[in-house]
Formats: structure tokens, sequence, C-alpha cells
């Protein structure tokens, strides 16, 4: 039986060890892989053996240099984002690289308390000897600190704001204070914090000044050309039909530049060659969703159709994720339909499919 979903260090292990093998570059103290070699596996190439080495993220090669040069220094990373940008898949990439652990991670919530950031107790052990070292229960920041390791932090917005501030005393003075036995924990080479915010929760819990000072900021975008994205779900779900076996052929090329297409001039308001204005319906319809669709309409073709990709496998997963307001989104969308999509030479099919399901 296996996992359902592998860290990514567990994943890529073969990559890793490739690039390890062939770095003679300068590593900061207890780097697993030098800056250069940690951008090269996120980014991709060939080595000198012919080893190749899969992208991770497809974009800006800079945007990624600075990422890194920020882990080598003692300011900690923020990957801002719209939903979709791919923010928790470098992070864990990044970790994995630098750390070779990628598990050291805080799920922030609207629930995640101080003990989260800082440490817990074995309530047992506390109430029998009181505090001490072996009733004291580390937080995966805890464990970073003490192995230099990187820790992340995903959806550092959704914490309330006295929880963040938290993260101040640990960035700035790199110590973990614990007044219940008079002592603190320091951190040691190689510790760092990686933290994913959505741009689109501002206002949901915003940073601090001075935790945003403890931060350097770095912006994922939106894919920029339809090319991009649609390389971006190509590959990613490619690793996914492999990963849940889907019994189903691997998706034609064009049904997933239509998927692409549509999400892309509905989250737009235009159409890709710019000549029409449309409407807009309240989902984000980011390229993580796009990937969930092409993927629903696989297991759909694989497990109830033929196991070939079509019209009304796409549709069905289409409409669940375009239409998230009942009132309003499913208006757009077949304002849409009947503006754009039945205009276009070859997709009828996906036009009646798609008329179907609303």
């Amino acid at each position: 039986m296996s996992n359902l979903r592998e860290h990514a260090e567990t994943l890529f292990a073969s990559e890793l060890e490739a690039l390890a093998a062939h770095d003679d570059k300068p590593r900061p103290d207890q780097w697993k892989l030098s800056p250069w070699a940690v951008t090269d596996y996120l980014l991709g190439t060939t080595l000198a053996d012919g080893t190749v080495i899969t992208p991770k993220y497809i974009g800006d090669r800079r945007l990624m240099e600075i990422a890194v040069a920020t882990l080598a220094t003692d300011r900690a990373l923020l990957l801002l984002g719209v939903p979709g940008t791919a923010k928790s898949w470098v992070s864990e990439h990044l970790t994995a690289a630098v750390s070779g652990d990628s598990t050291l991670l805080i799920q922030g919530t609207a629930g995640t308390g101080e003990e989260a950031m800082r440490y817990n107790w074995n309530y047992a052990m506390l109430l029998a000897k009181g505090p001490t070292e072996e009733a004291l229960v580390p937080s995966p920041m805890f464990n970073a600190m003490k192995d230099g390791k990187i820790c992340r932090v995903e959806e550092l917005t959704r914490i309330p704001s006295d929880v963040q501030d938290t993260l101040i005393t640990i960035l700035s003075e790199k110590t973990l204070p614990i007044p219940e036995l008079s002592s603190e924990t320091q951190a040691v080479s190689g510790f760092n914090v990686i933290a994913t915010a959505n741009s689109r929760d501002r206002g949901v819990n915003e940073l601090s000044s001075a935790l945003q000072r403890r931060f350097n900021t770095v912006v994922l975008p939106l894919p920029s050309t339809l090319d991009t994205e649609v390389d971006i779900v190509q590959s990613r779900v490619a690793s996914m039909k492999q990963a849940l076996s889907l019994p189903a052929e691997a998706p034609a090329l064009e049904e997933i530049r239509r998927v692409v297409t549509i999400f892309r001039e509905l989250r737009g308001g235009a159409t890709v060659d710019g000549k029409a204005k449309i409407k807009s319906p309240s989902g984000t319809l980011s390229t993580a969703e796009a990937i969930s669709v092409v993927t629903n309409g696989l297991s759909l073709a694989g497990h109830f159709g033929n196991g070939t990709l079509n019209a009304h496998d796409l549709a069905s997963s289409m409409v669940g994720a375009i239409v998230k307001d009942p009132a309003n989104d499913p208006s757009v969308f077949r304002e849409y339909l009947e503006t754009v999509v039945k205009e276009r030479d070859g997709w009828k099919d996906l036009y009646r499919a798609c008329r179907e399901q609303l």
C-alpha cells in the first residue's frame, strides 16, 4: 500500500541526490545544496551526465533566485500571491532542497494557538513532575530552530495577530524563551522560516509592521501567458495521473488548452485576443483549479467512460469550479458560453456539454 502523496524529499530523492553529487558551489551552513543547485532543482535543468531535473516551478528564474537568496540571510521568506499560484508547492520544494525535510509545518488557521509556534506540555508529566524538559512537547518551529532546518508556516494571515507576533522574537533574536524552565532555545545555523499568505486575505489578520520587517516578500504571479499555464497544468496533471493510478489516457493538449483558455478569460474579464469584454464569476479560477478540473475529468473518463477525456468529462468538473455563487455565477457562465464558446470553431461539443450541466 503506497502513500497517497509523498513528501517532496522522498518523491524527488533521486534528483536531489544527483544535484548534490554535481554541486560544486558554496553551500551555506547545513544546507543540502548550494543556492544555485536549489534554484536548478526548482526550475529544472539537465546535468552534465544527462540526468534530467524536472521543473517544479514554471516561471521567472529571478523570482526563485530572490527567494533562495533570502533563505541564505537572516531574513525570513514570505511567499505572497492569489490562490493557486503554487505558494505551498514552492515552499515545500524549497524546504526539501535546502533542509532535506519539508515536514516541519505549521498550518495557519483561525484556531492556531501560540503553542503551535512555540511548544506545548505533556500535561500528565507536568502534573506529576512540574515543568521539566521531558514534559515539554516541541513545536515544528522549536525543532527547526534546534536542528538548523527550515520551518514552513502556511496561511500566515489566517493566524490571529497575537499569535503571529510570537514570530517576532524568533525571527529577530533567533531565540525561543521558555520561561517555565528559566531557559531558552537558540536557533542554530540553517534555521529559517518560509511563510505563505493569500493576497486576497488582506484585512483578515494583517501582519504588524514589526513582523513585516522580518520578512522578505516574494510575490508569486499568475502565469503570464496561456502557453506557460498550459505547460504547468499539463505537467501537474501528468504527475497526479501517475500518483493516483487513473485508468485513462493522458489528456490531449488541446483539451488542456481549452480549460486554461476558459479560466484565463473568465478571471481576466476579456477574451484572449482582447477583442471582447466578458463578466467574471465570483471564484478565483486559479491554475490549481484548472489542474483539478482536468484531473477530475480523467477520473470520470477512466472509471465511467472509455478512458479518453472528452468534453462531457471536462464540463462536469468545470461547472463546479466556475459556479461558486449559485445566485449570480450561472448567468455569468451562460452568457460566456453563448457569446464566446459557442462561436469558436471546434468548441461546439464543449458548449453543449457545459449547457447540459447548468
